[in-house]
């Protein structure tokens, strides 16, 4: 009868065997239809030249799908009624015009952020004046402002920011 201490390494040489050959630091890539979803947002949402108009409209939609109050797939919540483009899930796409999309998809599916977007779940278009008194701005970058919604006496900067470029990386 096999003792308690050849039994346990018998088990550790069996856990070892069965993941052999795998990376576990390797991150999961997103499907490719969830990265299709990513894409249509950055196009029909960010200026198509600006990588970080993009990585921060990739970033809302991430935040989004880590908040309880949205779907939980990027597909999800590109697809929620009213809340981008119209037209984002079923327009054509001309990604030979916008050459950036695909890295900049892939790359937020993979964990990058925008550095200022902070945990911003709206933007709305830089040359709109919304007249609210809850909206918290953070950053203004590839055509859009970028807010939080906080309680009016948190509201710190009223206005949108002056628009930035250059602080992501790729």
């Amino acid at each position: 009868m096999p003792n308690a201490q050849s039994t346990t390494l018998a088990l550790i040489a069996l856990l070892a065997l069965a993941n052999c050959g795998k990376r576990p630091t390797e991150p999961e890539a997103a499907p490719a239809g969830e990265l299709d979803c990513m894409a249509r947002a950055m196009y029909f949402e960010s200026n198509r030249s600006s990588r970080d108009g993009m990585i921060a409209v990739g970033s809302v939609v991430m935040n989004r799908v880590q908040s309880d109050a949205y779907p939980d797939t990027i597909c999800g919540v590109v697809g929620q009624k009213n809340q981008f483009a119209p037209g984002v899930m079923s327009k054509a796409m001309q990604l030979s015009t916008a050459p950036l999309i695909p890295g900049a998809a892939k790359a937020v599916a993979q964990g990058e952020r925008h550095p200022r977007i902070g945990n911003s779940k709206f933007f709305h278009a830089a040359w709109y004046k919304a007249d609210f008194n809850n909206i918290h701005y953070v950053l203004t970058t590839g055509g859009n402002a970028f807010y939080e919604k906080r309680r009016p006496e948190h509201v710190t900067r009223r206005n949108p920011l002056p628009a930035s470029e250059g602080l992501t990386g790729g």
